[in-house]
């Protein structure tokens, strides 16, 4: 029997604490809950747990202390679940190494969703790092260099096929406009509108109908996320 993966829960509220808690419970995790900054970095050295949900408003650290702490030696992943709405606290949870970003209130189906899409981001990670990758219709070898849909070559232009490759490498992660531009052009770089030029030609490359994608998911005024296809019959 497979077991469910560990969670860690960081949130100062007792009752948000208690309905995740129990929402995981309920769904066969196994969590660990902490009630500030300080216990959510023990617990997670003391742990290793598998993901984490994270408040950003704790009452000893902020929570955007706490993610660029645990990404010093830790890539586990973190949803942070946050009444911070705005795009600039979303940016900043993403910069400093967030996988996922939650605004309460939040449902519990939600979240279950988001943890699902990370732990499989995860799961996935040595098959990224082979030299083919396969996302339903999508595939990328990465030794030849070469993008094909539905068995068919595509021809894209050197840094259309670097986006692609970068969105591939973190599948189910938002990165954002300030991520993405400095991986492909470099530090010092903050066009957002030829970045959207790009991923625009690119879509129209990739996507059966660039108006609803569903190979790449923009999140507006943060950036953009690859999603996980499922595969749809065609041999490998």
């Amino acid at each position: 029997m497979n077991l469910k993966p560990t969670i860690l829960v960081v949130e100062d509220d007792k009752a948000v604490r208690s309905l995740i808690t129990t929402t995981l419970e309920t769904h066969q995790y196994k969590y660990l809950s902490a009630k500030n900054g300080k216990e959510a970095i023990l617990e997670a050295l003391s742990h290793n747990p598998d993901a984490m949900f994270l408040d950003l408003g704790l009452p000893d650290i902020d929570g955007n202390e706490i993610i660029k702490k645990i990404r010093t030696w830790s890539n586990m992943p973190i949803i942070v679940v946050s009444s911070r709405s705005e795009d600039s606290d979303k940016i900043k949870a993403l910069d400093n190494g967030a996988d996922d970003y939650v605004t309460k209130p939040f449902s519990v189906d939600e979240l279950l969703a988001r943890l699902r899409v990370v732990l499989r981001r995860m799961n996935q990670s040595t098959l990224q790092q082979s030299s083919v990758f396969i996302n339903g219709a999508l595939k990328i070898d990465y030794a030849l260099g070469c993008v094909y849909l539905h068995q068919q070559e595509l021809h894209l232009t050197p840094i259309e096929y670097k986006l692609l490759c970068l969105l591939s490498h973190h599948v189910g992660k938002v990165l954002t406009h300030t991520y993405i531009t400095h991986e492909i052009w470099g530090n010092g770089w903050e066009d957002v509108a030829s970045l959207r030029v790009f991923m625009a030609t690119l879509r129209k490359k990739i996507e059966c109908d660039p108006s609803s994608p569903k190979y790449i998911q923009t999140h507006v005024g943060v950036g953009y996320r690859m999603l996980k296809v499922e595969q749809e019959g065609e041999e490998k």
